[in-house]
């Protein structure tokens, strides 16, 4: 057999996204061009490893299994690389993070220098779901997840980042005087919720249990950046974490609408399993964290105490 390192490259893009269409585009690459490597690969076999059927590409079980093979021998050639690079005095590898989605907004500010310092280090995001999230830390595919809610039944070592304040926020459409407001004024108006397993979800429905408030006028969103969108219209409220609208409170497309026992006050984490052997990347970035983490928050999260 003389498969190359980019053909299995390719053809674990298209296990991946099952079409070469998909594969192409995220290769950058025609799709032509593909269809002609996975040709080539395929010859290198007398078993199928992909099939046809009413224009749909599937994957056969032997194909499967060769995907996963593949996949081995990719990560052997990029453990070769790092250990190279590493055995030179650089740090060297990948680092694997899961982040809930509202994380977005907070987990760049405490790579970023890390990475600019480390240049041969490898970042491997996934801005997610909550249960995703925590799916990928239950199969041990990621270093770390950023959660602000912690998951059940798992032994977790953890590094506090942040708080994570939520308030009621609106357009500017209704003038709410200024002073705190009672908690059963959320009863009056249209919310918005993010979908059933989201933390900010769970955080919102907590407040609205521990205050025995029933909400009549209901939209649910898949996405902060959905919800925001919709509140900046006027489609309703929301409990939303202070943390992603910092410009929209500038431009004033937005604003807090003070509610007694507001704002909801969870903390950003970034977590691991306590059984975990860190690799010698993630033990650096542990090390950078707990050395760092309070002059990131001051530099660009200071503006939160004026909330």
């Amino acid at each position: 057999m003389q498969y190359t390192l980019n053909q299995l490259r390719i053809y674990l893009k298209i296990v991946e996204k099952e079409s070469i269409t998909k594969a192409a585009e995220e290769l950058h690459l025609t799709q032509p061009a593909v269809s002609i490597q996975l040709k080539n690969f395929q010859q290198q076999f007398e078993i199928p490893l992909t099939e046809v059927i009413n224009k749909k590409l599937f994957i056969t079980d032997f194909g499967r299994d060769i995907a996963v093979s593949a996949g081995n021998i990719l990560n052997e050639v990029e453990s070769i690389n790092f250990k190279t690079q590493a055995f030179s005095g650089q740090l060297a590898g990948r680092l694997k993070i899961s982040v809930v989605s509202t994380g977005k907004y907070v987990i760049p500010y405490f790579l970023s220098a890390f990475l600019k310092s480390n240049k041969e280090v490898e970042l491997q995001l996934d801005v997610t779901n909550k249960a995703r999230v925590v799916e990928n830390l239950e199969k041990n595919e990621v270093d770390f997840s950023l959660v602000s809610v912690l998951p059940q039944d798992m032994r977790l070592n953890m590094i506090e980042l942040m708080q994570n304040k939520l308030y009621l926020v609106g357009n500017y459409d209704r003038d709410f005087g200024g002073r705190p407001l009672k908690p059963n004024v959320l009863e009056t108006i249209r919310l918005i919720y993010r979908e059933k397993g989201s933390a900010t979800r769970d955080a919102m429905e907590k407040f609205m249990e521990t205050n025995n408030l029933k909400v009549s006028k209901k939209i649910e969103l898949m996405s902060n950046e959905a919800v925001k969108q919709a509140v900046i219209a006027g489609l309703g409220y929301s409990i939303m974490p202070l943390i992603g609208i910092k410009n929209e409170l500038i431009n004033r497309q937005l604003q807090i609408i003070p509610i007694r026992g507001l704002p909801f006050v969870t903390y950003w984490n970034l977590i691991w399993h306590a059984d975990k052997k860190n690799s010698p990347v993630a033990a650096a970035f542990i090390r950078y964290l707990n050395k760092e983490k309070e002059n990131i928050i001051r530099e660009y999260f200071g503006w939160t105490d004026g909330y």
